[in-house]
């Protein structure tokens, strides 16, 4: 038996996995949540309007659940790497595992995990997050680490990102996640805006602020990606290096900006050359039978031989109609 049964003393002794973040779940718990309500109503709905009311149902709420979705996800920009690496600081020790970094809006999630993971008589499965919002401190949450002694491969990712790190894209990331997160709110804004006007009827402007949504998103993924363009420094293990790519954030906000700047730009090309198919398609014309049968409890129009309660001579109302003797 060795002395501290071969750990350092200033290591925990259990692994502390990153915690669950339970924004997501709830925003997605919220939007399922409104689409099943809406579900329920649906057997209200005349037949031939039930599966476009359907459409437009699912295609709003898909649309605002990701642009709220992807504010608080952390795999904007991701990358893996399997490697040979030295498990603590100050041991020869070396481990075999997956190292992963997630890059979000607000940090980086660093993720080493074993392979396998039992290895060295402990577990190896960390999931350590290091925040570079406005309201967080990056140096104070990677000198924690320090502190609580997580194993090299984690503070050697972090440290690339550190403000002290000549790398130099600590500042580049946060302050491009910070404006790409206001861009995306007022994207929010704007859709809720489209939503109401469309529930009001007024298609054009609803367009015209499903486009803008449309452009707010696409902007936001430019300056993103003006981020992760500049020159950074190689995160080296060895001989193998771990390089990131855009992860399924990036993707899934890409596609919902298509799909919102596709759309607006139908609508209005649609109001300007074909208004009807437009109505239609929101459920805003009636059909014939619903007007015949509207106009069938109108009052009889009075005939050409009675205005105003008085009789006056048939020539007069009738021209044409009186034979002259």
């Amino acid at each position: 038996m060795t002395l501290w049964n071969g750990s350092y003393p200033f290591y925990p002794g259990a692994n502390a996995c990153f915690p669950f973040d339970t924004t997501r779940a709830v925003i997605v718990t919220v939007f399922l949540s409104m689409l099943a309500t809406f579900i329920i109503i649906l057997p209200g709905i005349p037949g031939g309007r039930r599966l476009l009311w359907l459409l437009r149902l699912v295609l709003g709420l898909f649309m605002g659940a990701v642009i709220l979705n992807v504010q608080f996800t952390g795999d904007w920009e991701s990358g893996w790497v399997q490697a040979n690496t030295s498990y603590k600081s100050f041991s020869p020790v070396q481990v075999s595992a997956d190292i992963g970094l997630h890059i979000g809006l607000a940090g980086l999630n660093v993720t080493l995990r074993g392979n396998p993971v039992q290895q060295i008589n402990e577990t190896i499965d960390y999931n350590e997050h290091f925040a570079w919002s406005f309201g967080a401190d990056y140096d104070h949450s990677y000198s924690q680490g320090l502190q609580k002694g997580l194993p090299s491969p984690i503070l050697y990712v972090a440290e690339k990102f550190s403000s002290q790190s000549p790398c130099g894209v600590h500042g580049q990331y946060r302050i491009a996640g910070h404006y790409v997160s206001l861009t995306l709110w007022l994207a929010f804004c704007t859709w809720l805006i489209s939503i109401l006007l469309f529930s009001m009827s007024i298609l054009l402007y609803g367009g015209q602020m499903l486009l803008l949504t449309g452009t707010l998103i696409l902007s936001s993924l430019l300056l993103f990606s003006t981020a992760r363009s500049s020159l950074r420094c190689p995160v080296q293990f060895g001989p193998v290096s771990l390089k990131t790519d855009y992860g399924e954030s990036f993707w899934l906000a890409l596609a919902t900006g298509l799909l919102c700047l596709l759309l607006g730009l139908a609508v209005i090309i649609l109001n300007s050359v074909q208004p009807q198919k437009l109505k239609l398609i929101f459920s805003l014309d009636k059909s014939n039978e619903e007007e015949q049968w509207d106009q069938s409890w109108l009052p009889a129009q009075p005939s050409c031989s009675a205005q105003g309660g008085f009789m006056v001579p048939l020539g007069e109302l009738c021209p044409g109609t009186g034979t002259q003797l």
